[in-house]
């Protein structure tokens, strides 16, 4: 491993400002999972510490609100500008708190930056209408207010961009926030946070709050009637529990929730690029994504050809610390991971999957599994039924394209898939008849900061990105102006 790269990583992490609230007492370990090293002690923030938090974001958020739309932009082009300058900074603190390769972690920065560049040029372009009432005699107008404080609780896999894509929008429109990372993956939100204090966001408007008690904060601030807005990615079962909460209290919710992506190939596909883009859908971020291709279906005609290309290419992977040259499979985020995947692929084969490739977790320190190809695997096995969000890919076969369809939608989730076809026609009507929000048609990656990203059924509610991600933070508001000697 390149000393330098060590050296400017430990240089990057002992920047991080732990404690901007200056309210923390007790702390708790944020451990590098390539090293198994513990790399930071942010503070174990309290109820009472975020509730403090929150108050000081409602209060900033008042009187953001009242800022102009002109200001508010310029300032998050400032913070687009900081956050790609500091990309080193960024890229370096991503890789050893969250362990994907250094050149992800760098596409991870500039993905994330795009969302406050989307926003500040989104935060000129405001919703509005003007029409007549259709009974005569007024004049209805309606426009858009920002919603309030907002609660932003965000996920390990992609400790930057899932910040800036609910951080963004929330300034855009003038909203407080209090924001609570993952407890794993603290440390990129608290440099984001840091930075965008940089560029004129008022110090008290974006609280990080950090924590092992995820769910007693949540809760807390949940029950608060400050707390305008969630927004959650993660499980859906924390989401569901997030969502009984905001029902009670009538809090906006976005919810971006669990997948189970499916990934058809028909046999009329180009094969290389079916298997670049399958490799990308299954190993991008190390398959720990929602939309990762989580069950690869292929049809017949084109399956053993395929798994041979697919086989060979998830081989090329080279596992190792995110840190050294080369590694473009980095460790999985810790321990429990491993013992999961191990036993996927044991139940797997037990029940007669073919294994083709990896199936193992190499001796530590470290929490590492290998690039992973399952064939042939059977329905009931338990890896068909659940999202993977690791580096095993399985694989089924069809016969035709209703078969196909049916075995996609066979899930409680619909987040993301993915269809490869030459055929333009059937690429459309198979998308269309897909439960997803999302569909990638030949290739592998669906995400945009254009484009609206989220899912129906239990993949969650609201949207991210585009300008339906800015509406998810604004309330519409409708006056009725009375017109003298109109009909």
């Amino acid at each position: 491993m390149q000393q330098h790269l060590i050296d400017s990583s430990e240089a990057a992490l002992a920047s991080v400002a732990l404690d901007p609230l200056g309210l923390g007492t007790g702390t708790f370990e944020v451990r590098d999972p390539a090293t198994e090293r513990v790399i930071a002690t942010p503070p174990d923030h309290s109820v009472e510490t975020a509730l403090i938090a929150l108050a000081r974001a409602d209060e900033a958020g008042k009187a953001w609100a009242r800022t102009t739309a002109r200001h508010r932009s310029d300032v998050l082009h400032r913070a687009y500008g900081l956050l790609v300058e500091q990309r080193d900074r960024l890229a370096l603190v991503i890789t050893r708190e969250m362990g994907k390769p250094l050149a992800e972690a760098y596409g991870e920065v500039q993905y994330a930056a795009d969302y406050v560049r989307w926003y500040a040029e989104e935060a000129l372009r405001p919703s509005g209408n003007y029409r007549e009432n259709p009974a005569g005699g007024s004049t209805i107008l309606t426009t858009r207010a920002p919603i309030g404080t907002t609660l932003l609780i965000t996920p390990w896999n992609f400790p930057m961009a899932m910040a800036t894509r609910k951080i963004a929008p929330a300034i855009a429109v003038g909203c407080g926030a209090v924001v609570k990372p993952a407890a794993l993956t603290p440390l990129t939100t608290l440099v984001v946070a840091e930075i965008f204090v940089q560029a004129g966001v008022p110090e008290d408007l974006v609280q990080v709050v950090t924590t092992k008690n995820s769910a007693g904060l949540s809760s807390a601030l949940m029950a608060d009637g400050r707390v305008r807005k969630v927004s959650f990615t993660g499980s859906t079962g924390i989401g569901s529990v997030l969502l009984g909460q905001a029902a009670e209290h009538v809090i906006k919710s976005s919810m971006e929730l669990g997948g189970n992506a499916p990934l058809i190939v028909f046999d009329d596909a180009d094969l290389d690029r079916a298997v670049e883009g399958a490799v990308v859908a299954k190993l991008r971020n190390g398959g720990q994504s929602c939309v990762a291709a989580n069950r690869i279906l292929v049809q017949d005609g084109i399956a053993d050809a395929f798994v041979e290309g697919f086989a060979e290419r998830m081989g090329e992977a080279v596992l190792g610390n995110g840190l050294a040259e080369g590694v473009t499979l980095g460790p999985v985020i810790d321990d429990r991971a491993v013992r999961g995947f191990a036993g996927l692929v044991e139940d797997a084969v037990a029940r007669g999957a073919d294994l083709r490739l990896g199936g193992a977790a190499p001796e530590g320190p470290g929490h590492f599994f290998e690039a992973t190809v399952l064939d042939n695997v059977p329905a009931g096995s338990e890896i068909a039924n659940t999202e993977i969000f690791g580096p095993i890919a399985a694989i089924t076969r069809f016969g035709t394209e209703d078969e196909a369809i049916e075995r996609a939608n066979s899930t409680p989730f619909g987040l993301a898939g993915y269809v490869f076809s030459e055929s333009i026609d059937r690429a459309f009507e198979v998308a269309d008849r897909l439960d997803t929000g999302m569909v990638g048609i030949n290739q592998g990656i669906v995400s945009n900061v254009a484009a609206p990203f989220g899912g129906v059924k239990a993949s969650g509610l609201g949207r991210e990105g585009s300008g339906e991600g800015l509406e998810e933070y604004q309330e519409i508001r409708f006056y009725n102006l009375a017109r003298r000697g109109r009909p």
